[in-house]
Parts: structure tokens; sequence; C-alpha cells
């Protein structure tokens, strides 16, 4: 049965009666592993593709190789979302059926995980969901360690994760590097979610104060329930210049966090490193991300490789 007729039929009815869930019984065992190589997504929220490119960083590029990317949204959570579906920023082919390019997209998940039997796209059925696939069909120790309050773990992203945290603060991926723990006897997967890269772009010496608080959802507050500024007048143009150039400055920072992170994980490990969304620093009018139509804002970085 095809994707498009899956999706349409409709669900089987049962007669017999469901039994309710234990909550104190035995979660069930992990299967044998079947990836050979622990696997880290590593999101750079909203850096732009440009950014990281006048960044040179040194040691994040002896990773692979830089490619330019489009990520299927403009905002943190949606993109999330597609990420964890295993739909990673894509390369906007042409001359071909979009069904095709999925298939091609989820067959590299074989080189990422080095599994001993080949995984196709029909794996992911029913739940069409990354860390599912990874945990229960793969025997993966599933992690996450997010930096933006939009991706609490409250949400519904936090699905088949054996840990899931909010770090405390929004802009310090040293603090998730110390935290990586890696099994000998079994893979894991984390999903890091670094929010230096994200407005106010500061680091976490910084004082982020220095720029009006412009969050909301969209933001870094850890209370999604507080005010933000209001009337705040727009960014000139040498703001959004010195704004552009403190991403910049981010990415050279994480630069040497990257280093620390490729001296700390053990063999075989694999790394995808991109971002969910790009940011626009004043092109026609814009800034941020979100509800703008704008291909800046969807242009990420895309950067892959295994740690021997």
């Amino acid at each position: 049965m095809g994707l498009l007729n899956w999706l349409k039929a409709p669900a089987a009815v049962t007669t017999e009666p469901t039994e309710l869930a234990n909550p104190l019984a035995e979660p069930a065992p992990l299967p044998t592993p079947q990836g050979q190589n622990n696997y880290l997504l590593i999101i750079l929220d909203s850096c732009r593709f440009d950014s990281l490119l006048a960044a040179n960083p040194k040691h994040l590029l002896k990773l692979g190789s830089l490619e330019k990317r489009w990520s299927y949204a403009s905002w943190t959570a949606p993109s999330h979302y597609n990420l964890l579906m295993g739909l990673l920023p894509h390369t906007s082919p042409t001359q071909v059926f979009a069904s095709e390019h999925y298939k091609q997209d989820y067959l590299r998940y074989n080189e990422r995980l080095g599994t001993r039997q080949p995984i196709e796209f029909k794996h992911l059925l029913p739940h069409l969901y990354l860390p599912t696939l990874l945990k229960h069909q793969l025997g993966y120790l599933t992690h996450a360690m997010v930096s933006l309050p939009v991706l609490n773990p409250s949400t519904v992203l936090n699905r088949d994760f054996d840990s899931y945290h909010l770090m405390p603060q929004h802009n310090d991926m040293a603090a998730m590097v110390e935290q990586l723990h890696f099994e000998p006897d079994r893979p894991s997967f984390y999903l890091l979610n670094v929010g230096e890269t994200h407005y106010p772009y500061a680091l976490p010496d910084q004082d982020p104060s220095l720029w009006p608080r412009i969050s909301g959802v969209n933001g870094v507050l850890k209370r999604l329930d507080e005010p933000t500024e209001e009337g705040i007048p727009f960014f000139d143009s040498t703001q959004l210049e010195e704004l552009r150039q403190r991403q910049i400055e981010a990415v050279r920072y994480l630069d040497g966090i990257f280093e620390q992170l490729f001296d700390l994980v053990p063999p075989n490990t694999y790394i995808t490193v991109t971002a969910d969304h790009g940011e626009l620093f004043g092109e026609e009018g814009y800034f941020g991300h979100g509800p703008i139509h704008h291909e800046k804002v969807l242009e990420v970085p895309f950067i892959e490789g295994k740690i021997r």
C-alpha cells in the first residue's frame, strides 16, 4: 500500500476489549541495537547559511563539506517537528518527484546510523517519528537538550525520549557538551538545540538585556506568559548590521565548543549540524523569522560527517 493510500485508509475497527496500560508495569526492553554509530543532530537555532560561511569555523568545517540547504519551515517548533520526522533540510532538487527525494533522503540514515540491516522510509510508519524508530526498532538510547522554551518538555516533541531537558540558560552549548554520556554497549541519539545563534545572539558571559526583549513564544523567555516589551521601534540599519555580526561571532565562539565536542565523543559517532531556519537582518524590511516569506528565512547551513 502506498503512503497516500495508507493515510487515506479507514482505521481498523476491533470488537475486542482493550486493556488499560499498567502504570507500574516494567517498560518493554529495548531491542538489540541495530546501529553501530552514535548519532548527534545539532541545531544552531536561527543560524543563516551566510553567517556560518562568514564565520569560517575551522573546527566545525573539519566535520564535512558545508552545504546550502533549505528548511521545511520558518519557525522553531514546526521545523523541529520536521527534523524529528527525519526530514533534514533539503537540497531543493529539480526534475525529480518529491516522493523520490524523500525516499533517497531517508536512505542516508543507513550511513548516519551505521545500520546492520538497511532501513527504509516504510520503517518509520505509522508513527513517522525518528525517536520512535531509533528507540523501539533500532535499540537506541534517545536524549534531547533544548535551549528554546517553545520546545520545552511538555510539548508534543517529547515523545520516545529517554531524557528531554530544557536547559537553564538559553545560550550555553558548553553545558550541553558537559552532560553528554555514551553507553559502551548501546548507541545513543542526541538532539541538541543550540541557542547562541538565536536573538539576541549573546554568548553565555554576555548580558542579553542590552537588547530589547522581543521574545513572546518566539524568543528566549523561560516563562512563555511573561510580557514582552511594547512599542519597540524597528531596528535601524546600523543595529541590524550589528546584530548580523553578533550571529557571526556566535558561530565563531561555538566553533571552540565543537572542538571540545569532537574530542569528547567516542569513535563511530556521526554528527549532523544544521539550523532549523534562517534569520532576516533587514532585507526587504524584515527582521527575525516566523511569519516571513523570504528565502533567507529558509536558507540554512548543513554539515555532517563521522568522528572515527
